[in-house]
Parts: C-alpha cells; sequence; structure tokens
C-alpha cells in the first residue's frame, strides 16, 4: 500500500467516500479491519485513501448487504465476483436464501393472520391457549382452529398425551375414518347395517384411544361437536358425520349392552 505525503488526483479520503457512498466513516473503517474492503493507498499522516477501483468494491458490498448477503456471504463471495459467472453464482445462491425466508415469513404472516382472528373470536385473553394454536399454526394443523373450544382440563389432557408426531398421526387416523363415514351417509348406508357399526366401533375407539379411557373428558368433547366451525369445509363435513353417528352410537351401545359410561343397558 502506497503512502502519500498529499491526497493525489484520483483519490479520497474516508470522509469523502463516506458522504459520496451514503455510509459512515465508520462502516468504512469496520470493512478494513474485516478484510472486506482497504483503502488502496495511505497519506503520510495515515489517512486512509481510496481510489475508483474501491469504490467500485464497495458499491458491491453494498450491493450485496442490500440483498440479504451476510458480511462472512460477502466476503467469500467477493473472491468469485471478477467473472460473470462467479456473479451469476453468488447471486444464485442468494436468491435460494431469499425465498427460503419469504417462504418463512409468508407461513409466520399467515399465521398472525390466523391467530388474530382467533383471538377475536375467543373474546378472552389466554395466552395458554394462544400458544397451542401457534404450535398447531407451524404443524400445518388445520384443525387448530378446534382448540379454542377446549377446556383448560381437555388441552392439559392433550399436551401431556400427545407430542408433535404423536398428534398429527391421531389426526390423520382420525380424518381417514371420518371420511369413510361419510361415505357411507352419502351413500344412504343404515345406521343399523353391519359396514356401518363396524366403522362406528372404531370410532369409539379412538375417542378411547384420545381421552385415554378418560371418561371426564367425554362431555367436553361432545360440547366441542356441537360448535364446530361450520364455515369452512371440514366443519361442514363433521357436522354431517356427527348427525349420521349419534343414532349409530346409539344402536353400538344397545348392542354391547352397555352405555358409554359403562351403565348397563337392561334389554
Amino acid at each position: 500500500m502506497p503512502n502519500y505525503k498529499a491526497i493525489p488526483q484520483g483519490y479520497m479520503t474516508v470522509g469523502e467516500v463516506a458522504k459520496k457512498m451514503g455510509v459512515t466513516v465508520r462502516t468504512l473503517q469496520y470493512y478494513d479491519k474485516e478484510g472486506l474492503l482497504s483503502p488502496s493507498a495511505k497519506s503520510e499522516g495515515g489517512r486512509r485513501l481510496y481510489n475508483s477501483r474501491d469504490l467500485v468494491i464497495l458499491h458491491q458490498i453494498l450491493s450485496l448487504k442490500s440483498l440479504g448477503f451476510s458480511l462472512d456471504n460477502i466476503k467469500e463471495a467477493m473472491v468469485s465476483l471478477d467473472t460473470p459467472d462467479g456473479v451469476a453464482d453468488a447471486l444464485e445462491k442468494q436468491a435460494v436464501s431469499i425465498r427460503g425466508k419469504i417462504g418463512q415469513l409468508s407461513a409466520s404472516l399467515a399465521a398472525i393472520e390466523q391467530l388474530r382472528t382467533e383471538v377475536l373470536q375467543m373474546q378472552t385473553v389466554d395466552f395458554s391457549k394462544y400458544a397451542d394454536i401457534i404450535i398447531n399454526l407451524q404443524m400445518e394443523n388445520e384443525f387448530y382452529y378446534l382448540i379454542k373450544h377446549f377446556d383448560e382440563d381437555t388441552l392439559g389432557h392433550i399436551r401431556h398425551r400427545f407430542d408433535k408426531e404423536s398428534g398429527m398421526v391421531f389426526m390423520y387416523k382420525f380424518q381417514c375414518l371420518t371420511d369413510k363415514i361419510l361415505e357411507l351417509q352419502k351413500n344412504g348406508v343404515p345406521v343399523e347395517s353391519e359396514e356401518c357399526q363396524k366403522l362406528t366401533g372404531e370410532y369409539w375407539e379412538l375417542v378411547m384411544e384420545f381421552t385415554g379411557g378418560d371418561m371426564s373428558l367425554i362431555p367436553n368433547l361432545i360440547e366441542i361437536g356441537k360448535f364446530v366451525d361450520v364455515t369452512n369445509e371440514w366443519g361442514e363435513k363433521q357436522k354431517t358425520v356427527n348427525a349420521y353417528l349419534e343414532p349409530a352410537l346409539e344402536i353400538y351401545f344397545s348392542k354391547l349392552g352397555t352405555g358409554p359410561f359403562g351403565e348397563v343397558h337392561n334389554e
């Protein structure tokens, strides 16, 4: 790095570069310290001197930074910015990164908007339920909105009994079974038929799997069934399934000779 007694033509001081490029002197000093952009020369008094080539490099740094590159990424990329292919490769890598960030931000925005809707519908401040809704939104669980109907005992049971993986497996089994039941209803299959009674038994087994045998949860589940949001496709489907299953369950327990709570049915 050459030293000059005076500032030669074509060189600028750090202050002049900072003003011209819209950055601070401290930023230029930091770039020098980090090895991103060192001045091409110094005056005898130790003043940093930059030339037009340095301005081009600084412009590259600022451009990459505006595109979301970290300084470490920029330092690595600057090595290969001497050819069009090198520039294109660096930009493609950053484009991949930006697309990922856009996807994450879009998902976060959707979750925030959905949570806002649920908060207004709940009309109460319940951060425990908010947290459960957020977790289920992150899991992309389409049934997240049902959480607002659960009481704290039921929510506590769900948190204790299911983790992310087992919860999604359960909901998948539940969805598959309700689709089969809905198909019977559409085809007009009688609730007393062997086919319907078989699926009704499987449905009750799923209820028992959900509750873990804790029958105190049943009343809340029944109440939730009454408040299913029928403004969406799943809600409409579940309302139809519930109406079809109600008499089917009566027949199912009548044949067993016991009620859902273990009470004995007299013939």
